[in-house]
């Protein structure tokens, strides 16, 4: 079966985003360990991050995934706020360990008046220095490709095959694949041919092994348009036929999938609940497509 969850808000504590998860029917959730806007944060005490695992293990649920700040950027050329980068993923990553959460998914950065080239450099040299000061935690870090806004790096396969090959410890990293953001790039994912296509490239450059996490979210831009808009499952330019295809690969089973379409309601319901019955939707049917044959 698919594992199948959302992004949710930590807003009155970080229980409270276990509870929000299990009331939509999380199977898994992903979450901010602080303000995603704000450098600052407060430390977690001891009783936030027993609550925390406390409510998780009586929801049943697994897979818990933290999302680090948008502020973080490890491509950065100037010295300021590279160097504020790498202190800041630290904290998110000691900030997982604290709440049990074992992999911390980032945005590999923006080399903005710099190079592609020294870009990607330094990215692999910042991550050499976190993970350097920081082999006694526990926790993983997952690069998230990107849709390739601006001068923002991760949206060609081949930026996290170069950060994965100039690292010393590959092994601590993972990736965490974005659908909106991968069709924004300009891989499609259907029909069959060009979804094998764009998995056959994945795993030529980077490995299919090192997916570690999906970002579930369809497209409200088109192919290769480089623009990151989220948008509803199947209500975008991918559809549901996308989404039906990655559902039903077998080389991805047990890797969680996270929706982070946009919040709010939609008839009184809560449009994670609806999404989420979308994407269950797709695989009970791949599944009695599967028991006709």
């Amino acid at each position: 079966m698919a594992i199948l969850g959302a992004h949710m808000s930590i807003a009155g504590g970080y229980d409270k985003a276990v509870e929000r998860g299990r009331r939509c029917g999380c199977d898994c959730i992903q979450l901010f360990t602080r303000n995603n806007n704000q450098w600052r944060a407060q430390q977690i005490t001891p009783e936030q991050a027993g609550q925390f695992r406390a409510a998780w293990a009586a929801a049943g649920l697994s897979h818990p995934l933290a999302h680090a700040s948008y502020l973080i950027n490890l491509a950065s050329p100037d010295p300021t706020l590279w160097r504020k980068s790498k202190e800041g993923f630290i904290i998110e990553l000691r900030r997982a360990e604290t709440l049990g959460i074992p992999y911390v998914v980032i945005h590999p950065g923006a080399y903005t008046s710099g190079t592609q080239a020294l870009g990607l450099r330094r990215i692999a040299d910042a991550l050499d220095e976190i993970h350097g000061r920081t082999t006694h935690l526990n926790v993983r870090c997952l690069l998230e490709t990107t849709a390739g806004q601006g001068t923002s790096l991760g949206w060609r396969f081949e930026h996290l095959a170069e950060i994965l090959d100039r690292v010393q410890v590959p092994q601590w990293l993972g990736v965490c694949l974005d659908t909106c953001h991968v069709f924004a790039a300009g891989y499609p994912l259907d029909p069959a041919r060009e979804y094998l296509a764009t998995m056959r490239a994945f795993d030529a450059t980077v490995g299919l092994q090192r997916i570690k996490a999906f970002h579930l979210n369809d497209s409200r831009r088109d192919l290769g348009s480089r623009v990151d808009r989220h948008e509803h499952i199947g209500r975008g330019k991918l559809g549901l036929a996308a989404f039906a295809r990655l559902l039903r690969d077998r080389r991805l089973r047990g890797v969680p999938m996270y929706l982070e379409t946009p919040k709010g309601q939609e008839n009184g319901l809560d449009l994670d609940v609806i999404n989420l019955r979308v994407l269950r939707g797709l695989v009970a049917g791949a599944g009695r497509r599967a028991g006709d044959r």
